[in-house]
């Protein structure tokens, strides 16, 4: 059975283009085309189909409709995969795009659109239920994911780096404490601090010390003086 597709791009040329594509294909149908947020909705309604292909910025605010749409269908049709085309190596969306889970959903730069085999393999792909991230997005996701680990390393104060360092020996706050000569109450008190600036209010104890210790060594820094290094558990 071919994969039923509705395409969404308001440039006339490119959807014509892309339009074209989609009908030769083997495999595929296109059975709705649209140019704006409302109309693609109204095609879904219409045509039922398995794969939404979408620019992200469309009338009427040309902001991120093919994200918003996204995140309509993974509410009301969570069945329908999505490939999103975009001028730009998005970071934020991307994110935004797998919100809720990566399953169906594909997040292609239009350059590659021009190479065929890109965009019907990525339909095809999100139709079977996998996802497909265009290589410059993964590095902007990389990238953005180190500079937000670095920032939020940056706010923690002299002290509380120093007890994180010892954390990322595995110490309990018993031993930091008689280390640092501080009461076991106040490296409590610097480690809530810690998970918070990090993050990882939300997190039982034990993973939020392995979490902290992981976005510290991943950071490019090193664990206090004796450590081996490793990622361990308090004792």
């Amino acid at each position: 059975m071919a994969v039923r597709v509705v395409l969404a791009e308001d440039n006339a040329l490119l959807r014509h283009g892309l339009a074209t594509l989609i009908e030769r294909a083997d495999g595929l149908e296109l059975v709705g085309t649209a140019t704006d947020r409302p109309s693609l909705e109204q095609a879904v309604r219409d045509h039922d189909p398995d794969v939404v292909v979408t620019d992200i910025r469309m009338p009427p605010s040309r902001s991120d409709e093919g994200i918003k749409v996204a995140g309509w269908l993974r509410r009301e049709r969570p069945a329908v995969g999505v490939v999103v085309l975009s001028q730009h190596a998005e970071a934020t969306y991307a994110l935004a795009l797998l919100e809720g889970g990566s399953s169906g959903r594909a997040y292609l730069l239009k350059e590659r659109v021009a190479g065929v085999d890109d965009l019907l393999r990525a339909i095809r792909a999100v139709a079977a239920g996998e996802s497909v991230i265009d290589p410059a997005v993964v590095e902007g996701l990389v990238a953005a994911n180190a500079r937000r680990q670095h920032t939020e390393l940056d706010r923690l104060t002299p002290r509380e780096r120093e007890v994180l360092s010892h954390m990322a020996q595995g110490w309990s706050n018993a031993a930091i404490a008689g280390t640092l000569v501080l009461s076991e109450r106040a490296v409590e008190k610097h480690s809530n601090s810690i998970f918070a600036k990090l993050g990882l209010t939300d997190e039982p104890d034990l993973n939020r010390r392995v979490k902290a210790v992981l976005l510290y060594l991943h950071s490019g820094h090193r664990p206090a003086s004796g450590s081996t290094g490793k990622v361990a558990t308090p004792t």
